[in-house]
């Protein structure tokens, strides 16, 4: 299956600090290095694609010094942008993951895709509990219930390409998680922060 990387937002929760979103460093590596080497090393992953755009140049070019496969978005409409980077794709299905999700791990990425079933699903979405963000001291700007309980959007999900490329309506399927390599999305300083203790202590 192929990958898209999401790498061309203007990451405005960060702050003005001199850094594009996805160049932090953390754990020695920028943020989206960590994220394109776990979806790399997944064996259900052929091939990785990331968007950039002019609020993102410094990504850009870092990565094409990488020799990793960039196209380049508005990175102002989501929507737009993701027609375009589906159009440079070939599959039926596309991983679709943000570039801020530094403690994703190629593993916990095989397990989301084994639990996809391209038979019946249309997409995927990772969600991640609302306990287990606030027992991490994360607050999400934005949540949802889904039979019951609080839920939070990890950003990893699996889409049927050429139905979104046709404007056709997804049907829906969740994957519920509550392990913190899905729930970490490195959007504020103080989330900046987080990750890098965690790979810390972790070693």
């Amino acid at each position: 299956m192929e990958a898209l990387v999401n790498a061309g937002g203007k990451g405005t929760r960060m702050g003005a600090c001199g850094v594009e979103k996805p160049m932090h460093v953390i754990g020695g590596a920028p943020v989206v290095r960590r994220v394109v080497d776990s979806l790399l090393g997944s064996r259900g992953v052929d091939r990785v694609l990331v968007s950039v755009s002019d609020n993102t140049p410094e990504t850009e070019r870092y990565l094409e010094r990488e020799g990793v496969e960039t196209i380049r978005t508005s990175g102002s409409d989501f929507v737009e942008d993701l027609h375009r980077s589906f159009g440079r794709m070939s599959g039926r299905f596309v991983l679709t993951c943000p570039s801020d999700l530094p403690l994703i791990t190629s593993a916990e990425i095989d397990g989301f895709m084994d639990a996809f079933d391209g038979e019946r699903m249309e997409s995927m979405i990772a969600v991640v509990s609302g306990d287990a963000l606030e027992r991490l001291g994360i607050r999400p700007s934005y949540s949802m219930e889904i039979k019951g309980s609080v839920r939070v959007l990890s950003g990893i999900s699996i889409m049927d390409r050429e139905k979104t490329l046709r404007g056709e309506y997804l049907r829906e399927e969740y994957y519920e998680t509550d392990r913190r390599e899905f729930a970490v999305n490195v959007n504020t300083q103080e989330e900046l922060a987080l990750a890098r203790q965690m790979l810390e202590e972790s070693g």
